[in-house]
């Protein structure tokens, strides 16, 4: 089984008294964590929100009836989480009257979960992050030499946990994912009912992946409204498929300050999206596979090495760019990143002039420490 970092956080910051809540994409490995963190007796429960009649014993349930059936139980596991009605409710009553049973939920999004455990959990939660395995993780379970062995297999078919142990399957498993997972807590979001729009406004980040998004033109590509594009990435966002990339402003005033890019935080999930599975020596977009993995693959060792740093990127009205920058109190590096080693690279002199850094290149050679510390 491939060790994940998150279990090492959970075990240090889930103190009691605290609510532990683990948000993560579907199949990223929520269940298996906490599974194998939870001890298994006759003093755990466990509960899934997929289940209709986990939904139906706890929906409306009373305080006498919420203690009745919870009392006799040291941990309570409540896996999806985000399909139980009133999810925060219930989770408020249980830390506040039952202070020595240890509540544990899952979500595989930030929709329902999120808006219905924050305000009602203030105080009462530690929140913690499954992404896809990390480089740090797969590393570690292959070792690193067979891990950079591996590398033009993992920016095709990505870091999901059941893609990376089935090898041989990864395209059956990628499709199974990205078809029958990847917007399932999307659709029952308030109703949402447009799955077409959806997988057509997927698509399109997918094939603009790492590039500036005007929601206007996307709009105009797929058929929808600017708020309508706005509204469903922010879902993508939420359901862990996507993330944005700020652009980063100083004092300059011929920088861009407008458009965000878009990236996957799986490569996998962004092949599966178009259909695109052909290996490294048959695709024209190895440098933007390389530079959505690399972007992804950071943010994920800053969260899970509990970072404060932001990542953003650099653009000027003269198309001058750096790819990627990163800010943690009065500090700011930045990185280009080319799959190639030789690819030469000048910092723009207003760039430097400003802030007074030159970017350092990060290429397929010597990624390494940058994604293991």
């Amino acid at each position: 089984m491939i060790a994940r970092q998150a279990e090492n956080e959970l075990r240090k910051r889930w103190t009691n008294g605290k609510i532990a809540v683990v948000l993560g994409a579907r199949q990223t490995g929520k269940s298996t964590l906490v599974k194998g963190f939870l001890p298994e007796d006759d003093n755990t429960l466990y509960l899934t929100g997929d289940d209709p009649a986990a939904q139906h014993m706890l929906e409306g349930i009373s305080l006498e009836h919420l203690k009745n059936r919870f009392s006799a139980y040291r941990c309570v596991f409540i896996d999806e989480a985000q399909r139980i009605r009133d999810i925060g409710l219930i989770a408020k009553m249980i830390a506040d009257h039952l202070p020595e049973t240890r509540l544990i939920l899952t979500g595989s999004s930030a929709l329902e979960l999120a808006e219905g455990t924050y305000e009602s959990l203030t105080g009462r939660k530690r929140e913690f992050r499954l992404h896809p395995v990390s480089w740090q993780e797969l590393s570690n379970y292959k070792g690193k030499v067979r891990a950079f062995d591996d590398l033009a297999n993992r920016l095709v078919y990505g870091m999901y946990p059941e893609v990376i142990t089935s090898i041989g399957q990864e395209t059956e498993v990628l499709r199974e994912l990205a078809g029958s997972y990847l917007y399932r807590d999307l659709l029952h979001y308030r109703g949402l009912r447009k799955p077409k729009l959806l997988e057509k406004i997927t698509q399109a980040l997918a094939w603009q992946c790492g590039q500036e998004v005007s929601f206007t033109e996307l709009g105009q590509l797929v058929g929808a409204d600017k708020a309508t594009v706005e509204t469903y990435i922010e879902l993508l966002e939420k359901a862990f498929i996507v993330f944005r990339l700020n652009p980063y402003s100083g004092n300059l005033r011929n920088e861009i300050r407008k458009f965000s890019k878009v990236y996957f935080w799986d490569n996998g999930i962004r092949n599966a999206v178009i259909g695109q599975y052909a290996p490294l020596s048959l695709r024209n977009d190895t440098g933007q596979l390389f530079e959505n993995f690399m972007i992804a693959e950071r943010l994920k060792y800053l969260s899970n090495n509990n970072s404060q740093a932001s990542g953003n990127f650099w653009r000027n009205t003269r198309q001058q760019e750096i790819d990627y920058l990163e800010t943690e109190g009065n500090m700011l590096r930045a990185w280009e990143i080319k799959y190639n080693p030789n690819t030469r690279f000048r910092t723009p002199p207003s760039f430097e002039a400003a802030y007074g850094i030159k970017p350092e290149l990060i290429h397929r050679d010597n990624f390494d420490s940058w994604l293991n510390g």
